[in-house]
């Protein structure tokens, strides 16, 4: 009998799926749990996939060049000819074609299986029941892999009962610390959540996120910070301004007095202990980013990500407007956190209003979908820069030095308010140990005691 598995392959869709992993940066994936090097038929493709998988684990970019390296370690048969070729095919549908191969590979293992059938079913060489077990195996490895995405209700109901007895002996729930008693109390920063921390400018998005991250390297973790607006050297030049309470503007002109070296030369020391890693790549694009964190979870085993600022991301592909940009890149960051199993903090920007600057989430500049796919939503609010009081209940805080943080949504933690700290000198939000009240002349005074 003609193998049928010659006919059980289309070799233009294998080229124009290796071609597209080849030439986009973050291709491989989108297909990555798709395909296995199996899912090649032509032996050239299944070692240059194989090769391509491998430089990803490692945390490298597998591209046209890259590849003939590992290829030739690998004592692979080819030339740079064959690789350039295939790079020529390229398509728009990615996850199309690598769902096709995937359906051409579980027909090839089919037809292996019935192959095996046939020939043990027209003689009595291997007893029935080893036969029909091995049948059984084969097929579960073929459909297996979508099996292991699928689970039942009861298969949760150990982490629900876990849950409520650690409520009951009042574990809470293992997150990252942010420094912040009232965030922390209620677990923290947990993996697979996306946290939204959005203020309008001049209000300290970029200040709380640096807290939070100095907070959390402290504590163990590991974050991945990406900013659009500032350096890695700019950003450690604030960390190292919270360490050693040396205002950033005298770090960054001044020439420093004794006292102030010894403690910069501490801060430093300090700083370069913490699990801080920055991708200083010039780039707003949302795929190079993702694929930077998948990267770096694999490289350094990171634990959260920090993007600084939502409003300042562009995406490979065109969008009608502005609301449908957000959308989509809230939503791809909610994706990642929950697929790498990390969190996110993404800062945002809120829409000005002059006459009523309280923050609130219908704000969120360009998409109230935002707000949707987060599953904690922050909003910060510094009334000192207005020139105005706190509102109900914190009329009677002074707003010198201080900050409200406004959980605004918590998905499981619920919402709520407090008063921070905050060192507009050293950008430094911090806990307070108290907080500070008016004096009695100034609470009795009008809505604007300044």
């Amino acid at each position: 009998m003609e193998n049928v598995n010659h006919y059980l392959h289309d070799k233009e869709c294998e080229l124009c799926v290796l071609g597209t992993i080849l030439i986009e940066r973050n291709a491989i994936h989108q297909v990555r749990e798709l395909l296995t090097p199996k899912s090649f038929y032509i032996n050239l493709h299944s070692e240059i996939y194989s090769a391509i998988l491998a430089m990803t684990d490692r945390g490298d970019r597998a591209d046209m060049i890259s590849i003939m390296p590992e290829l030739k370690k690998r004592g692979v048969n080819f030339t740079p000819y064959d690789i350039a070729s295939i790079a020529q095919n390229q398509t728009f549908d990615l996850v199309q074609y690598a769902c096709r191969l995937n359906e051409l590979e579980k027909r090839r293992s089919l037809y292996e299986m019935g192959q095996y059938l046939v020939t043990n079913g027209s003689n009595e060489s291997e007893d029935i029941g080893d036969v029909v077990q091995a049948a059984n195996d084969k097929l579960s490895c073929i459909f297996g892999g979508l099996e292991n995405h699928v689970k039942t209700a009861s298969d949760y109901v150990s982490e629900v009962y876990q849950r409520v007895n650690d409520n009951l002996n009042g574990v809470t729930l293992p997150g990252t610390p942010t420094g912040f008693k009232s965030i922390d109390e209620k677990g923290g920063l947990q993996p697979t959540n996306l946290i939204i921390c959005a203020a309008e400018s001049s209000q300290g998005k970029t200040a709380f996120a640096n807290a939070v991250t100095l907070s959390a390297t402290k504590s163990g973790a590991k974050i991945a910070f990406y900013s659009m607006e500032m350096s890695g050297s700019q950003l450690m030049t604030r960390l190292a301004a919270i360490e050693s309470r040396i205002p950033v503007s005298v770090l960054t002109n001044d020439k420093l007095t004794g006292q102030q070296l010894r403690d910069f030369d501490a801060s430093v020391v300090s700083l370069s202990k913490l699990g801080i890693f920055f991708d200083d790549r010039s780039t707003s694009n949302i795929e190079t980013i993702l694929a930077s964190i998948r990267s770096m979870v694999i490289k350094h085993q990171i634990q959260g990500v920090v993007i600084d600022y939502l409003q300042i991301l562009s995406l490979n592909k065109k969008t009608a407007n502005v609301e449908e940009f957000l959308a989509e890149v809230a939503r791809r960051l909610k994706n990642i956190a929950k697929e790498l199993n990390i969190w996110v903090l993404a800062l945002s920007q809120l829409a000005r209003d002059t006459s009523n600057p309280i923050p609130n989430v219908n704000r969120l500049r360009g998409s109230g979908q935002i707000n949707e796919a987060s599953d904690m939503t922050i909003l910060l609010y510094r009334p000192e820069v207005y020139h105005k009081r706190y509102p109900e209940p914190y009329q009677s805080t002074d707003p010198k030095g201080t900050a409200l943080i406004d959980v605004a949504k918590g998905r499981n933690v619920g919402i709520f308010k407090f008063i921070a700290g905050f060192d507009a000198a050293t950008t430094h939000f911090y806990e307070l140990n108290e907080r500070p009240v008016l004096p009695l002349t100034n609470q009795q005074s009008d809505d604007n005691p300044f």
